[in-house]
């Protein structure tokens, strides 16, 4: 193995260790492995690989660089891998992949001032978000503290083998958007091909089927129990943790609640900024519940989009059901309480906005969750979806 590659590990699992306070990962204790080896203690390193493996049988890239180290007895390494012609290519390349995935990110891990750009707002019940950095492998765990986001755990993931973007049935591709959690399978339901567990994903939502896509089947989920971890692309389009990993991510997941984003790569913002955009939004959510309130509909319907829809109405549609509605109603009273923003990937300015609705009329009196999606147009916040959360 080249000594400019065991530099470049040992410095990124510095730096991921110097971020965690928590017990040590088989991530960690590999980073123990490289020190070893910077430091020419191979019977040391290899003596840490050994109980590596004893704790993990099943953690191949151990494996690989335990063969590199009773390698380096007879000869120097010029390379990672660097083990016998009978080992398929294939393989050796996926843990090669499957290293320098671990490597970039924890090389960039970023540091307590680098938000994503994704989560302007968590209502107070979610406890946690999820954001899946499909580019470095990686899925991040961020914990809701006052609304805001504050990074407390990441992992290596694989995601699908056409990469991301899914579009259709059967293309291998994860999608990328923003989602939540449905369900927790236990592993008592599973075959072992997911074995620690899954936690399907509302892939796709509304925003997918607007844009034609289709699909279904995306989880958060195990590998099977004679696999550590799969390459970096290698699911049908599933994002897929370590066992031990998603047994540790499962413990932050809220069903129905805990969002998770899925990005090609994430965007990172700054405090300041996120709390500009937060407030902006914000205060245009708030003229629109003030707005249907006052019963002034054309007020009201001023904060659609052209491009509104809504199952089969458009905004024409919508805005003939909400003058004849209102024009029946002597009082409104709305109103919003728990209120979750999160910015879609890829989509220019496009937020999903979920909150908790409490409606009264002279008529008609009810709560329910509303999600609706807010787009900026010509500097001004609007809407272009609506319904039920």
């Amino acid at each position: 193995m080249s000594r400019q590659l065991i530099r470049l590990l040992l410095s990124a699992f510095a730096l991921a260790l110097a971020g965690l306070a928590c017990a040590a990962t088989p991530e960690d204790k590999l980073s123990g492995v490289f020190q070893a080896i910077e430091a020419n203690k191979l019977e040391l390193a290899l003596t840490r690989v050994d109980a590596l493996i004893a704790e993990h049988p099943n953690f191949r890239l151990a494996h690989l660089v335990r063969g590199d180290l009773l390698l380096a007895r007879a000869r120097p390494l010029e390379t990672f891998g660097n083990v016998l012609k009978t080992v398929p290519q294939q393989r050796v390349d996926e843990l090669r992949a499957e290293a320098m995935a671990r490597l970039r990110a924890a090389r960039q891990r970023p540091g307590e001032d680098r938000l994503p750009r994704y989560v302007l707002q968590l209502q107070p019940a979610q406890k946690h978000a999820i954001v899946v950095d499909a580019r470095r492998s990686r899925l991040y765990v961020y914990a809701n503290q006052g609304g805001k986001p504050v990074l407390i755990a990441d992992y290596y993931v694989t995601l699908g083998k056409n990469g991301i973007e899914k579009t259709r049935e059967g293309d291998q591709k994860t999608p990328v958007g923003v989602y939540h959690v449905t369900a927790n399978l236990p592993r008592s339901k599973l075959t072992d091909f997911y074995c620690a567990g899954a936690f399907p994903i509302n892939y796709p939502n509304e925003w997918d089927r607007r844009q034609g896509r289709n699909g279904h089947g995306i989880w958060l989920h195990g590998v099977p129990s004679d696999v550590y971890a799969r390459a970096p692309r290698a699911s049908d389009g599933c994002i897929v943790p370590a066992n031990p990993d998603l047994v540790s991510v499962g413990r932050y997941v809220q069903v129905g609640l805990t969002p998770v984003i899925i990005a090609d790569e994430i965007e990172w913002s700054d405090a300041g900024t996120l709390q500009a955009e937060r407030a902006s939004l914000a205060g245009a959510l708030e003229q629109w519940r003030a707005d249907w309130q006052s019963r002034d509909t054309e007020r009201y319907l001023a904060h659609y989009s052209p491009r509104f829809a809504s199952g089969r109405q458009d905004l024409a549609a919508w805005g003939a059901h909400k003058r004849q509605v209102n024009a029946a109603k002597k009082w409104i009273k709305v109103g919003v309480a728990h209120v979750s923003m999160l910015r879609y990937p890829r989509e220019r300015d496009v937020v999903v906005v979920s909150f908790d609705q409490d409606y009264r009329s002279d008529g008609l009196s009810n709560v329910m969750k509303k999600r609706q999606y807010w787009v900026k147009e010509s500097a001004r916040w609007k809407i272009l979806y609506e319904g039920a959360g």
